[in-house]
């Protein structure tokens, strides 16, 4: 069952005891924007996949936290403005063209940096399946050493998302945390 939309920065799922290569093991967070999903009336089947990929990818992360869309920009805000982020933040929904989409406008307030080519590839992998696709406003980019990426609500959307992300986001992660890579993602002693 969905978790509720208040964020309590230390429940991030960090297990203090797991490490790889030596540094704390990496943490993930997914959020998933649905006024419908949090008042009960139907089951989001798109947050799952992304907490699959990224404990998949290794990343110690909780079930995903299902917010209604007139809590997400509080809720974001309380996680940016932690000193306890996790590495990765991915969310699902409120990415569209309604007035209650505010996602992307939540995350921009707080981008260090904006990544274009996730956004850009992303896209491309959706209009494989679906012109619909360009109507997705997804945003990828960084808040300090946290890398978050915001991806359309569908199960289909999400699944496109993680698949640009399977073969960069350790690798961005490394970089984040001022770790030498090679150009192909994997440490340096």
């Amino acid at each position: 069952m969905a978790r509720s939309d208040t964020v309590d920065p230390l429940e991030f799922g960090h297990d203090q005891n797991t490490e790889h290569a030596g540094h704390p093991a990496p943490r993930g967070l997914v959020l998933v924007s649905s006024t419908r999903a949090a008042a009960g009336l139907y089951t989001d089947e798109s947050g799952p996949i992304a907490v699959r990929f990224l404990r998949e990818q290794g990343f110690c992360t909780p079930d995903a936290r299902v917010v209604a869309d007139k809590d997400i920009s509080r809720v974001i805000a309380e996680i940016f403005a932690s000193s306890d982020r996790p590495d990765v933040i991915l969310t699902s929904g409120g990415t569209g063209i309604s007035p209650d989409d505010q996602v992307i406008e939540s995350i921009q307030a707080h981008l260090d940096r904006e990544l274009p080519g996730i956004a850009h590839a992303f896209w491309s992998k959706g209009l494989e399946k679906t012109p619909t696709a360009t109507l997705s406003r997804a945003l990828a980019g960084t808040v300090g050493q946290t890398f978050v990426m915001a991806m359309p609500g569908s199960p289909g959307g999400v699944r496109d998302g993680v698949k640009v992300l399977e073969d960069v986001l350790v690798h961005a992660i490394n970089i984040l945390k001022g770790r030498q890579v090679t150009n192909h993602g994997k440490h340096h002693s």
